[in-house]
Protein backbone atom coordinates (compact mmCIF):
# COMPACT_ATOMS: atom_id res chain seq x y z
CA UNK A 1 0.00 0.00 0.00
CA UNK A 2 1.18 3.49 -0.84
CA UNK A 3 1.55 6.22 1.78
CA UNK A 4 -1.65 7.90 0.58
CA UNK A 5 -3.56 4.62 1.05
CA UNK A 6 -2.15 4.21 4.56
CA UNK A 7 -3.16 7.76 5.51
CA UNK A 8 -6.62 7.27 3.96
CA UNK A 9 -7.23 3.93 5.73
CA UNK A 10 -6.03 5.29 9.05
CA UNK A 11 -8.09 8.46 8.67
CA UNK A 12 -11.24 6.52 7.77
CA UNK A 13 -10.60 4.31 10.81
CA UNK A 14 -10.38 7.34 13.12
CA UNK A 15 -13.64 8.64 11.68
CA UNK A 16 -15.36 5.26 11.94
CA UNK A 17 -14.53 4.78 15.61
CA UNK A 18 -15.54 8.37 16.36
CA UNK A 19 -18.92 7.53 14.80
CA UNK A 20 -19.13 4.32 16.86
CA UNK A 21 -18.43 6.34 20.02
CA UNK A 22 -21.11 8.87 19.09
CA UNK A 23 -23.54 6.08 18.16
CA UNK A 24 -23.12 4.39 21.55
CA UNK A 25 -24.22 7.61 23.24
CA UNK A 26 -27.54 7.34 21.39
CA UNK A 27 -28.20 3.79 22.64
CA UNK A 28 -29.81 2.87 25.99
CA UNK A 29 -27.25 2.85 28.80
CA UNK A 30 -27.43 0.91 32.09
CA UNK A 31 -28.51 3.22 34.88
CA UNK A 32 -25.42 2.43 36.95
CA UNK A 33 -23.18 3.35 33.98
CA UNK A 34 -24.75 6.81 33.67
CA UNK A 35 -22.48 8.03 36.46
CA UNK A 36 -19.57 7.74 34.03
CA UNK A 37 -21.14 7.92 30.58
CA UNK A 38 -17.83 8.76 28.91
CA UNK A 39 -16.17 5.58 30.19
CA UNK A 40 -19.12 3.47 29.02
CA UNK A 41 -18.83 4.94 25.51
CA UNK A 42 -15.06 4.48 25.52
CA UNK A 43 -15.18 0.82 26.59
CA UNK A 44 -18.03 0.07 24.17
CA UNK A 45 -15.98 1.53 21.32
CA UNK A 46 -12.97 -0.56 22.41
CA UNK A 47 -15.22 -3.63 22.48
CA UNK A 48 -16.28 -3.01 18.86
CA UNK A 49 -12.62 -2.64 17.82
CA UNK A 50 -11.71 -5.89 19.60
CA UNK A 51 -14.47 -7.88 17.89
CA UNK A 52 -13.56 -6.55 14.44
CA UNK A 53 -9.80 -6.98 14.94
CA UNK A 54 -10.02 -10.45 16.53
CA UNK A 55 -11.99 -11.83 13.56
CA UNK A 56 -9.89 -9.92 11.00
CA UNK A 57 -6.55 -11.10 12.45
CA UNK A 58 -7.60 -14.76 12.29
CA UNK A 59 -8.85 -14.29 8.71
CA UNK A 60 -5.49 -12.74 7.73
CA UNK A 61 -3.65 -16.01 8.42
CA UNK A 62 -6.54 -18.13 7.10
CA UNK A 63 -6.61 -16.28 3.76
CA UNK A 64 -2.83 -15.86 3.50
CA UNK A 65 -1.17 -18.77 5.40
CA UNK A 66 2.22 -18.00 3.80
CA UNK A 67 2.46 -15.00 6.10
CA UNK A 68 2.97 -17.32 9.07
CA UNK A 69 6.18 -18.60 7.47
CA UNK A 70 7.63 -15.13 6.90
CA UNK A 71 6.50 -12.46 9.36
CA UNK A 72 8.95 -9.90 7.98
CA UNK A 73 8.36 -9.53 4.24
CA UNK A 74 5.23 -11.54 3.40
CA UNK A 75 1.84 -9.89 3.82
CA UNK A 76 -1.37 -9.12 1.96
CA UNK A 77 -3.27 -5.89 1.39
CA UNK A 78 -5.93 -7.38 3.69
CA UNK A 79 -3.46 -7.71 6.59
CA UNK A 80 -1.84 -4.34 5.89
CA UNK A 81 -5.27 -2.71 6.04
CA UNK A 82 -5.93 -4.35 9.41
CA UNK A 83 -2.81 -2.82 10.97
CA UNK A 84 -3.67 0.59 9.48
CA UNK A 85 -7.21 0.33 10.86
CA UNK A 86 -5.87 -0.46 14.32
CA UNK A 87 -3.55 2.55 14.19
CA UNK A 88 -6.64 4.66 13.52
CA UNK A 89 -8.44 3.15 16.51
CA UNK A 90 -5.50 3.73 18.87
CA UNK A 91 -5.18 7.35 17.69
CA UNK A 92 -8.92 7.83 18.24
CA UNK A 93 -8.79 6.25 21.70
CA UNK A 94 -5.68 8.25 22.63
CA UNK A 95 -7.37 11.55 21.76
CA UNK A 96 -10.57 10.49 23.53
CA UNK A 97 -8.64 9.82 26.74
CA UNK A 98 -6.56 13.00 26.55
CA UNK A 99 -9.72 15.08 26.17
CA UNK A 100 -11.89 13.31 28.74
CA UNK A 101 -9.72 11.75 31.44
CA UNK A 102 -7.12 13.02 33.87
CA UNK A 103 -3.53 12.16 33.01
CA UNK A 104 -2.85 10.44 36.35
CA UNK A 105 -5.73 8.06 35.63
CA UNK A 106 -4.80 7.17 32.06
CA UNK A 107 -1.02 7.58 31.63
CA UNK A 108 -0.41 3.80 31.47
CA UNK A 109 -2.87 3.29 28.62
CA UNK A 110 -1.68 6.45 26.84
CA UNK A 111 1.91 5.18 27.02
CA UNK A 112 0.72 1.80 25.71
CA UNK A 113 -1.00 3.52 22.77
CA UNK A 114 2.09 5.57 21.92
CA UNK A 115 4.22 2.41 21.80
CA UNK A 116 1.66 0.55 19.67
CA UNK A 117 1.12 3.45 17.24
CA UNK A 118 4.92 3.81 16.82
CA UNK A 119 5.51 0.08 16.22
CA UNK A 120 2.51 -0.38 13.91
CA UNK A 121 3.29 2.89 12.11
CA UNK A 122 6.82 1.68 11.37
CA UNK A 123 5.36 -1.57 10.04
CA UNK A 124 2.80 -0.07 7.64
CA UNK A 125 5.14 2.66 6.38
CA UNK A 126 8.01 0.27 5.61
CA UNK A 127 5.69 -2.60 4.56
CA UNK A 128 7.75 -4.92 6.74
CA UNK A 129 6.84 -6.89 9.89
CA UNK A 130 3.15 -6.66 8.96
CA UNK A 131 2.78 -10.36 9.79
CA UNK A 132 4.44 -9.75 13.14
CA UNK A 133 1.97 -6.90 13.79
CA UNK A 134 -0.99 -9.15 12.93
CA UNK A 135 0.30 -11.72 15.43
CA UNK A 136 0.36 -8.93 18.02
CA UNK A 137 -3.27 -8.13 17.19
CA UNK A 138 -4.27 -11.70 18.08
CA UNK A 139 -4.35 -10.41 21.68
CA UNK A 140 -7.60 -8.69 20.72
CA UNK A 141 -9.30 -12.09 20.97
CA UNK A 142 -8.83 -11.75 24.72
CA UNK A 143 -9.74 -8.04 24.64
CA UNK A 144 -13.28 -8.99 23.61
CA UNK A 145 -13.81 -10.65 27.00
CA UNK A 146 -11.69 -8.09 28.85
CA UNK A 147 -13.89 -5.21 27.65
CA UNK A 148 -17.06 -7.24 28.19
CA UNK A 149 -15.94 -7.73 31.80
CA UNK A 150 -15.63 -3.96 32.28
CA UNK A 151 -19.05 -3.37 30.74
CA UNK A 152 -20.67 -5.97 33.00
CA UNK A 153 -19.09 -4.38 36.06
CA UNK A 154 -20.30 -0.93 35.01
CA UNK A 155 -23.78 -2.38 34.53
CA UNK A 156 -23.67 -3.73 38.12
CA UNK A 157 -23.62 -7.35 36.94
CA UNK A 158 -20.39 -8.33 38.71
CA UNK A 159 -22.20 -11.04 40.69
CA UNK A 160 -24.10 -12.56 37.76
CA UNK A 161 -23.53 -15.99 36.23
CA UNK A 162 -22.62 -14.33 32.93
CA UNK A 163 -19.88 -12.36 34.68
CA UNK A 164 -18.45 -15.52 36.29
CA UNK A 165 -18.43 -17.38 32.96
CA UNK A 166 -16.84 -14.40 31.22
CA UNK A 167 -14.21 -14.15 33.99
CA UNK A 168 -13.13 -17.74 33.39
CA UNK A 169 -13.01 -17.31 29.61
CA UNK A 170 -11.24 -13.97 30.05
CA UNK A 171 -8.50 -15.47 32.21
CA UNK A 172 -8.05 -18.45 29.88
CA UNK A 173 -7.82 -16.34 26.73
CA UNK A 174 -5.54 -13.93 28.59
CA UNK A 175 -2.99 -16.70 29.15
CA UNK A 176 -3.31 -18.09 25.60
CA UNK A 177 -3.64 -14.94 23.51
CA UNK A 178 -1.77 -12.38 25.59
CA UNK A 179 0.93 -13.96 27.75
CA UNK A 180 1.71 -16.85 25.38
CA UNK A 181 1.55 -14.66 22.28
CA UNK A 182 3.89 -12.06 23.79
CA UNK A 183 6.27 -14.82 24.93
CA UNK A 184 6.26 -16.32 21.41
CA UNK A 185 6.84 -12.89 19.81
CA UNK A 186 9.76 -12.19 22.16
CA UNK A 187 11.28 -15.59 21.34
CA UNK A 188 10.80 -14.95 17.61
CA UNK A 189 12.51 -11.57 17.90
CA UNK A 190 15.51 -13.08 19.69
CA UNK A 191 15.84 -16.02 17.25
CA UNK A 192 15.62 -13.69 14.22
CA UNK A 193 18.03 -11.10 15.61
CA UNK A 194 20.37 -11.42 12.62
CA UNK A 195 17.53 -10.80 10.14
CA UNK A 196 16.19 -7.69 11.87
CA UNK A 197 17.88 -4.26 11.50
CA UNK A 198 19.04 -2.61 14.72
CA UNK A 199 16.33 0.09 14.65
CA UNK A 200 13.51 -2.41 14.15
CA UNK A 201 15.01 -4.78 16.72
CA UNK A 202 15.31 -2.00 19.31
CA UNK A 203 11.76 -0.78 18.63
CA UNK A 204 10.42 -4.33 18.86
CA UNK A 205 12.36 -5.11 22.03
CA UNK A 206 11.16 -1.96 23.80
CA UNK A 207 7.60 -2.65 22.67
CA UNK A 208 7.72 -6.26 23.89
CA UNK A 209 9.21 -5.22 27.23
CA UNK A 210 6.50 -2.60 27.82
CA UNK A 211 3.68 -4.95 26.78
CA UNK A 212 5.02 -7.81 28.91
CA UNK A 213 5.25 -5.73 32.09
CA UNK A 214 1.81 -4.17 31.57
CA UNK A 215 0.17 -7.52 30.84
CA UNK A 216 1.69 -9.25 33.87
CA UNK A 217 0.47 -6.42 36.12
CA UNK A 218 -3.02 -6.56 34.58
CA UNK A 219 -3.13 -10.36 34.91
CA UNK A 220 -2.37 -10.11 38.63
CA UNK A 221 -5.10 -7.49 39.05
CA UNK A 222 -7.65 -9.68 37.24
CA UNK A 223 -6.69 -12.75 39.23
CA UNK A 224 -6.96 -10.87 42.51
CA UNK A 225 -10.22 -9.11 41.62
CA UNK A 226 -12.17 -11.96 40.01
CA UNK A 227 -10.86 -15.05 41.77
CA UNK A 228 -8.85 -14.43 44.93
CA UNK A 229 -11.27 -11.89 46.42
CA UNK A 230 -14.32 -13.98 45.56
CA UNK A 231 -12.69 -17.06 47.12
CA UNK A 232 -11.97 -15.05 50.28
CA UNK A 233 -15.59 -13.91 50.46
CA UNK A 234 -16.89 -17.48 50.03
CA UNK A 235 -14.59 -18.78 52.75
CA UNK A 236 -15.76 -16.00 55.07
CA UNK A 237 -19.39 -16.91 54.42
CA UNK A 238 -18.72 -20.56 55.19
CA UNK A 239 -17.12 -19.60 58.51
CA UNK A 240 -20.08 -17.39 59.41
CA UNK A 241 -22.58 -20.20 58.81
Amino acid sequence: MELSSVILTTGVSVGFFRLVNAGVSKLPMPESACRNAWKWRNISTSFVHSVITAIWAVLCFFRHPQMAEDLIETHSVFSHALVSLSIGYFICDFLDMVLNQKLNQSWEILFHHIVVITCFGFSVLTCRYVGFSVVALMVEINSVFLHLRQMLRMASNATSTLYRINSIINLGTYVVFRINTLAWMTRWLVLNRDNVPLMAYTLGSVGMAVMTVMNIVLFCRLLRSDFLKSSTRENKKEKDM
